[in-house]
């Protein structure tokens, strides 16, 4: 007899969110992230209790992009600075003092070189929130009772929905060759990942 749970998620529409794989050493996820890049997917991740050796180039990751974004910013507060104190010091209020020109550089070189370091930490924070896409306060795999182990034991592999070539049961077939210890479908509905993830341990 289904559960009260089981007849609200059957009367309303799911939406799949990610299917999540578990696995039991460090072998099998670095294995199993190599598969699912050469399969052609890309919005996938993979989720550890600790560093794997090897994981960004079995999941075919570059190097980051925030340089692309420190690196122009920090430019910008080196010329920031610069401009300020060029006119402040020779145009808008210069002070001649023993003769020294009032656009000296290397006097211009301590403020130049903080604004600098001021400028690049933030776009390094920011950039950072921004590739990464944060804040975000939940994310469906949460949701998963299973996943609390990731930061024990366990090994998670997580294909999501918005990928190209997520089938329902494609994905799944392929998960299931990985030779995964368990695999579950979450929904971005909180309150019917339980009774999906329920019914998925009974069948297997």
């Amino acid at each position: 007899m289904a559960t009260p749970q089981k007849k609200r998620a059957a009367g309303r529409e799911k939406k799949p969110a990610l299917y999540l794989a578990e696995f039991n050493t460090a072998g099998e996820i670095l294995h199993a992230a190599e598969k699912t890049h050469a399969a052609g997917y890309k919005n996938y991740d993979t989720h550890t209790p600790f560093p794997v050796h090897g994981m960004d180039a079995a999941m075919g990751l570059g190097d980051s992009k925030l340089g692309l974004i420190v690196f122009p910013i920090g430019m910008c507060g080196t010329i920031a600075a610069f401009s300020m104190m060029m006119w402040m010091n020779g145009f808008d209020y210069p002070l001649i003092i023993g003769g020294k020109p009032p656009t000296s550089t290397p006097s211009m070189i301590p403020i130049m070189f903080e604004l600098t370091v001021l400028f690049s930490a933030f776009a390094t924070v920011f950039g950072m929130f921004h590739l990464n896409r944060l804040p975000r306060h939940h994310h469906p795999v949460f949701t998963s009772d299973r996943f609390a182990a990731f930061s024990d034991d366990k090994f998670f592999l997580s294909i999501e929905a918005e990928d190209p070539k997520f089938d329902l049961e494609k994905t799944k077939t392929f998960l299931g060759g990985l030779h995964a210890s368990h695999i579950e479908l979450v929904y971005d509905d909180d309150k019917t990942v339980e009774a999906v993830s329920s019914e998925h341990a009974e069948a297997h």
